[in-house]
């Protein structure tokens, strides 16, 4: 049975750069379509695989399925999202999440929004990016090297946020989502802590 305390892993069908190397921190690992075959590259089998397969053919691995029409209002990976939540899971990361097409990279990102508006907390992953979506608290980001920092507001606008450790910081600023004032920050301590107070905030962590 799942453990919703827990996180839950989305493969996503994005650009493929492996699976995160720590897989047996996630209590629950979905498949989307493809995503079924890069969890049995990475020899794993999901505990569930979810999708239209219109991009792969339906597993016969012993991996649960569900199968939906192509012509439907979600994405695979928002099906997949909405699984998690009904679970109880509030910690989400979907990997290969960017990459390829890109209505399918900002979909992906909606997802996250989706997911934070629900109550959760998601971490996007992708080939040299990656994203962490959240609203109302305090996180730390270790220093990573030859990356950028950037943060974005998700939502009309984000309020209360404020930037410290990081080459321009800043405290209490609304962001909107109509203009890139967070874009291309960097690191000048070894841990950024950015607070978030109202709005949903994406943080993007890319590689130089």
């Amino acid at each position: 049975m799942p453990h919703p305390e827990g996180k839950c892993l989305i493969i996503s069908g994005g650009e493929y750069p492996g699976l995160p190397a720590a897989t047996d921190v996630f209590s629950y690992i979905i498949a989307c379509d493809r995503g079924w075959l890069y969890a049995k590259k990475a020899g794993l089998i999901p505990d569930l695989v979810i999708g239209d397969f219109d991009s792969s053919p339906v597993p016969k691995d012993r991996a649960s399925v569900e199968i939906y029409p192509e012509r439907k209002d979600d994405t695979d990976t928002m099906l997949a999202a909405k699984h998690a939540l009904k679970l109880g899971y509030s910690d989400i990361t979907i990997c290969c999440a960017f990459g390829g097409r890109m209505d399918h990279t900002l979909a992906n990102i909606q997802a996250a929004a989706f997911i934070v508006s629900s109550g959760g907390e998601a971490e996007l992953i992708g080939k040299d990016t990656l994203a962490f979506a959240f609203t109302g608290k305090k996180k730390a980001f270790p220093k990573k090297g030859e990356y950028s920092f950037s943060i974005f507001s998700l939502s009309d606008q984000c309020t209360g946020v404020s930037i410290r450790g990081s080459q321009y910081d800043c405290e209490n600023i609304v962001l909107t989502n109509s203009f890139p004032l967070g874009v291309s920050n960097a690191w000048s301590e070894d841990v950024i802590e950015v607070a978030a107070g109202s709005g949903i905030l994406l943080v993007v962590e890319s590689r130089l």
